[in-house]
């Protein structure tokens, strides 16, 4: 039997899924705005070259981040922060190191000053400080405004205001440079059967969906666009691919990469994985090893699901399509060689004659297909690409007062009316974001997340009490554009 060639051969895309919770103006070090410091420093700044370049990703990018973005005052203070606080902790780790006798570890430093915060002060400036509007042509996915686990609202009414206030951030933000093709992605991925029609009546057209808590990894389903009843494209995500690099032992664990977690008082990082000092280079040579590794098997993948669809009597439209899901800020920032890999694999992809696409090009040249099988039965659960690939991370026992809270206080700005204005649906959203419970059920930043859904939870009773007038400042620039009367529409 000859090759497969040409489409049939099946297709990647990759879908960045781009997230900040809304940390501008609230605290900074340990936590605060300077993750988002940190991630424009990793990985917006730098991935904004490849995007430029023409790279076919998919890049969803979640309204709260753009908020942030569109901030006033954020373009000073990113500045700022490198130019001063960055420049001085790495001076004195420097030099610490130094006196220490660790010269290895003291030039790595010495790079990633010059390499990566100097050339990012570069970057931000020749954009003009303007991230956002560099964004804007490549922004082609959205989400919901803050950043909700959807399938835990407690009404219609409360998605309804999380979808259309992200849908109205997008149009007024990029619509112009890059017409919306329906593409939104489920915070968290998290999909209940309920929540579509929805998403349908506000206009979205596709929607990515996690199936393997009820289909095992690997299975051809995994690989073919469904069709939903409310025409809704749902797409599979393929957690054989994604596992290739975000999993416990996926490429990031391998040890010539820097180490995230090893760090000096500074909380710099010139170790590796394996403890030695980090060698650049040869991380990214094996940067570039795992690209070629991980387009070998996603054609291999692809060829044996269609083989598996074939022997069992169905098909692949176009040999499949391989959907790798990522958090963009994995890339970069939490693994460090992460855009050097993604690179790498652009090139890989038209070396080895796998065909990278962007999502919505995916869609439109092949028509999803109605949903049987294992695949109907598993879309009638609730599932997201989180713990168990269930809802206990924004749910289970270390969260429950706060998924009840949040569901308490969405009733009570129902039930207020036309008593609830802007502030009041602000604050709401702001509470309502899965980032809050994510932290405390990873133990990441628990007291830092329950401070922030707490201090939400009494703005929202202070805007509830002061009526639809109430003050709006001490939201900064959260959710601008939210409409209040949403919480009261049919």
């Amino acid at each position: 039997m000859s090759p497969r060639s040409g489409r049939d051969r099946g297709a990647l895309a990759i879908v960045l899924h781009t997230h900040m919770p809304y940390v501008e103006g609230f605290d900074t070090w340990p936590f605060g705005e300077e993750w988002l410091w940190n991630a424009l420093i990793d990985c917006y700044l730098p991935l904004l070259e490849l995007l430029d370049a023409g790279a076919p990703l998919t890049l969803s990018l979640t309204p709260v981040l753009c908020d942030q973005l569109e901030a006033a005052g954020i373009g000073e203070r990113f500045t700022t922060f490198i130019a001063q606080t960055r420049r001085a902790i790495h001076a004195d780790d420097v030099e610490g190191l130094r006196e220490c006798g660790q010269v290895e570890l003291a030039r790595e430093l010495q790079r990633s000053w010059e390499s990566d915060y100097e050339r990012a002060l570069e970057r931000f400036q020749a954009r003009g400080g303007d991230v956002l509007a560099a964004l804007a042509p490549h922004a082609a996915w959205t989400s919901a405004a803050t950043h909700a686990v959807l399938p835990l609202l407690a009404t219609d009414a409360g998605v309804r205001l999380q979808v259309r206030t992200g849908l109205a951030a997008r149009r007024r933000r990029f619509e112009a440079r890059l017409p919306w093709r329906g593409g939104f992605w489920l915070p968290e991925c998290a999909h209940a059967r309920w929540l579509e029609p929805i998403l349908a009546a506000a206009g979205v057209r596709a929607t990515c969906v996690e199936l393997t808590a009820h289909i095992a990894a690997g299975a051809p389903e995994h690989l073919q666009p469904l069709l939903a009843d409310s025409g809704l494209a749902l797409v599979p995500i393929d957690r054989a691919t994604i596992a290739l690099v975000w999993s416990d032992g996926g490429y990031p664990a391998a040890g010539v990469y820097r180490d995230y977690h090893h760090h000096t008082h500074g909380h710099n990082k010139p170790w590796a994985n394996d403890g030695s000092a980090y060698e650049r280079e040869r991380a990214c040579a094996q940067a570039r090893e795992h690209a070629a590794d991980f387009v070998a098997r996603t054609l291999a993948r692809l060829s044996d699901a269609a083989g598996a669809a074939a022997d069992a009597g169905r098909g692949l439209a176009g040999g499949g399509l391989a959907v790798c899901a990522l958090d963009t800020e994995l890339l970069g920032h939490w693994w460090y060689e992460g855009l050097v890999w993604l690179a790498a694999v652009v090139d890989e992809c038209a070396r080895q004659g796998l065909e990278l696409v962007r999502l919505d090009d995916a869609l439109t040249r092949s028509e999803p297909v109605a949903a049987g099988g294992r695949a109907a039965a598993a879309l009638e659960r609730p599932s997201t690409w989180g713990l168990g690939f269930d809802l206990s991370t924004w749910s289970g026992p270390a969260v429950t007062e706060m998924a009840f809270g949040a569901r308490a206080c969405e009733l009570a700005a129902l039930a207020a009316g036309a008593g609830a204005g802007a502030a009041a649906a602000r604050e709401l959203l702001a509470l309502q974001a899965s980032d809050w419970p994510f932290l405390v059920s990873r133990e990441l930043a628990p007291s830092y997340a329950r401070e922030r859904f707490d201090g939400h939870r009494r703005g929202l009773r202070c805007a509830l009490s002061d009526g639809p007038g109430a003050d709006t400042r001490a939201l900064r620039n959260i959710a601008p554009f939210a409409d209040a009367a949403l919480l009261r529409a049919p």
